[in-house]
C-alpha cells in the first residue's frame, strides 16, 4: 500500500483522497490529480492504494476508507479498477466515490460494438509488447545519448533537445522516450559554442532535428546553485549570458525553442511533439 501526503497549515483536519486501482496507480493518480487542479487552495492528504485485485483486499480497503470518514472529513474516492465485483465493494465505502473507467465503459462498449474485456493493468502493463520495447528502447538511448555523452548513431534520433545546462534536457528526453517511446538525444550548449552562433559540429547535419530549451536567468541561477552554491556558473551574470546567447543560437539556425522555466515535464514534452510533429 503506498502513500504520499501533502500537508497543509491550520488546525482543520484536510480531507484524505484516495486513488485506488487494480494495477499501479498511475492512472488514478494522473486523472484525479488533474480534477484537483481546479481547487489550487485546497489542502489535501492524498494515499494511493494499488493492486486490489481482490474482493477481499476491496473489502480492507473500505474498511480503512470508513475508518477514516470516521475520524474526519468525508474522503474522495478516484477509482480506475476495472471489474466490476470489485469496483461494487469500493463504491460502499463512505468516500465520495468517482468510478473513473466504469462510468465510461458501458458507452465505449456501445460505440464500439464489442464487449470490454474486463483486464485490469492495460494501460500500465507490457500490453502491446512491441511498442513496450520500442519504449525500453528508447529509454535505453536516452541513457546513452544524455548530455553530449554519446554521438554514435546520433542519426536514428528522432529529437534533438538542445540548451545550456540544467534547462531541463535530460527529464524531457527521458519523459519522451519512457511515455512516447520518442528516440531523444540531448545535447549540451557550452559558453565556447557561443563564438560562432553556429550549431555545435556534431549537431550540423542533424539541424531539422534540433529543439531548443531556455530558461528565465533568475530561475537557472537558483536551480544550479543547488548543484554548485556561490560558483560562477551559477552566478545570474553567467546565466543571463549563456540564456542570451542560446536564444540568439535558435533564432539564427531556424531552431524551434520554448522557455521551460514555468513548465512541467509533461507540459514540456507536449510542447515538442506538438511543434516537431512527432507522433506514435
Amino acid at each position: 500500500m503506498a502513500e504520499h501526503h501533502i500537508v497543509g497549515a491550520g488546525a482543520s483536519p484536510a480531507p484524505t483522497v484516495f486513488f485506488l486501482s487494480d494495477s499501479t496507480g498511475i492512472t488514478a493518480e494522473t486523472l484525479g490529480n488533474t480534477l484537483l487542479t481546479q481547487f489550487p487552495g485546497q489542502r489535501l492528504e492524498r494515499r494511493t492504494i494499488p493492486f486490489i485485485t481482490t474482493v477481499e483486499q476491496a473489502r480492507d480497503v473500505v474498511a480503512l476508507i470508513d475508518h477514516v470518514a470516521a475520524a474526519g472529513p468525508q474522503p474522495i474516492i478516484f477509482s480506475t479498477t476495472v471489474g466490476q465485483d470489485i469496483r461494487a465493494v469500493l463504491s460502499q465505502s463512505r468516500g465520495q466515490f468517482f468510478d473513473l473507467f466504469g462510468a465510461h465503459i458501458g458507452q465505449l462498449e456501445q460505440a464500439l460494438g464489442t464487449a470490454a474485456n474486463g483486464k485490469p493493468g492495460q494501460a500500465h502493463g507490457v500490453g502491446d509488447a512491441v511498442r513496450y520495447q520500442s519504449r525500453m528502447a528508447a529509454v535505453e538511448y536516452a541513457i546513452e545519448h544524455d548530455d553530449g555523452q554519446s554521438l554514435r548513431a546520433l542519426e536514428r534520433a528522432e529529437l534533438i533537445l538542445i540548451a545550456p545546462s540544467r534547462c531541463g534536457k535530460t527529464p524531457t528526453t527521458m519523459y519522451l522516450a519512457l511515455q512516447h517511446g520518442i528516440l531523444a538525444a540531448n545535447f549540451p550548449l557550452v559558453e565556447e559554442d557561443f563564438d560562432t552562433m553556429t550549431l555545435p559540429k556534431p549537431l550540423l547535419p542533424f539541424a531539422s532535428k534540433c529543439f531548443g530549451l531556455t530558461s528565465q536567468p533568475v530561475r537557472l541561477s537558483q536551480i544550479r546553485q543547488e548543484r554548485r552554491p556561490g560558483s560562477n556558473y551559477a552566478s545570474l551574470n553567467q546565466c543571463s549570458f549563456e540564456l542570451r546567447n542560446a536564444e540568439d543560437m535558435y533564432r539564427a539556425n531556424n531552431i524551434p525553442y520554448v522557455n521551460s522555466a514555468s513548465m512541467s515535464v509533461e507540459e514540456i514534452s507536449a510542447t515538442v511533439l506538438q511543434r516537431m510533429e512527432l507522433h506514435h
